[in-house]
């Protein structure tokens, strides 16, 4: 079944995040990706909105979240997520290793897709999960050779594919 709410919603959401990880991602950049990044970020915070918009305008269309278990299970899987992305940013801290936390944040977040999958019964969420895997494990290895933070790395990435799968929300939302 489709549900367009949840599709308005994943532009709102996803456009969110994507805007908070460009945002991560000027941490420390290389000056010349400054202004392209600021370009990224101020996309998706529109493209959030627009799914603000839509989410409001559509808020009594049927969502996955509207079954009871499949909110519970939904509730289960962010909680998770939270904790563990949590307790792990706080090690890091701790042991001194505050460089590998938004490759640590965005292969919480990549995992937490895997069981979002069945929540909303959308296998692209296997792709996005997948895809943002891969990120934490690239910007771990690519930003010392690149002299820049992990965290513009990962930021890029992770704000990069949000991004796209906020528009794949949005044409969803249109072809439905």
């Amino acid at each position: 079944m489709e549900y367009i709410r949840d599709y308005v919603m994943y532009a709102s959401i996803f456009g969110m995040f994507s805007f908070c990880w460009f945002g991560w991602a000027q941490e420390n950049p290389r000056a010349s990706w400054r202004k392209y990044i600021g370009i990224a970020s101020g996309a998706a915070l529109l493209v959030c909105l627009l799914g603000v918009y839509l989410s409001v305008k559509n808020w009594d269309e049927p969502s996955a979240l509207s079954d009871a278990a499949a909110f519970r299970n939904y509730l289960i899987y962010v909680y998770t997520e939270f904790v563990l992305a949590g307790a792990g940013a706080f090690l890091l801290i701790k042991w001194k290793r505050k460089a590998y936390m938004a490759p640590w944040i965005a292969f919480i977040v990549g995992i937490h897709f895997i069981g979002l999958k069945s929540v909303f019964e959308d296998p692209s969420l296997y792709i996005l999960a997948a895809l943002l895997v891969a990120i934490s494990i690239i910007a771990v290895f690519a930003a010392p050779k690149l002299q820049v933070a992990s965290s513009a790395i990962t930021g890029i990435g992770a704000g990069t594919v949000l991004f796209c799968f906020a528009i794949l929300g949005l044409i969803r939302y249109l072809s439905v």
